[in-house]
């Protein structure tokens, strides 16, 4: 699983676009992204480069996402607040996981401030 906690001072990475296949493409199980196709090795390791920054980037906001999503159900000012081992369960954590992401998760709503619903660009 990914880890829930980056150093503050870590700068984003601006990834290559990740661009959405047709259905017809994605139908063929060795087609990803086009690179099957690519003869030329610069390109293809340049190209294959982007996608593999654009995936963790994608990876990583999708945890800060997770994580403030955690903090939100977790929250003891919602009647309908769920306990870890609930959010655990309902994304295939375990509950020691849970508590440290709805701990993450507090962590960014505060940073992002009054108001922030998001992990910041």
């Amino acid at each position: 699983m990914a880890e829930p906690e980056r150093p503050r001072t870590e700068q984003r990475l601006r990834p290559g676009p990740l661009l959405f296949e047709p259905a017809e493409a994605t139908a063929d199980p060795e087609h990803f992204f086009d690179l099957e196709s690519m003869e030329d090795p610069r390109e293809l390791l340049a190209r294959a480069t982007e996608l593999t920054h654009a995936f963790r980037a994608a990876t990583d906001r999708s945890v800060e996402f997770q994580a403030i999503a955690a903090a939100q159900l977790a929250d003891p000012r919602r009647f309908d607040r769920l306990t870890p081992a609930a959010i655990a369960e309902r994304a295939q954590w375990t509950e020691d996981y849970a508590k440290k992401m709805v701990e993450f998760g507090r962590d960014l709503l505060r940073a992002a401030g009054p108001g922030g619903g998001g992990p910041e660009a």
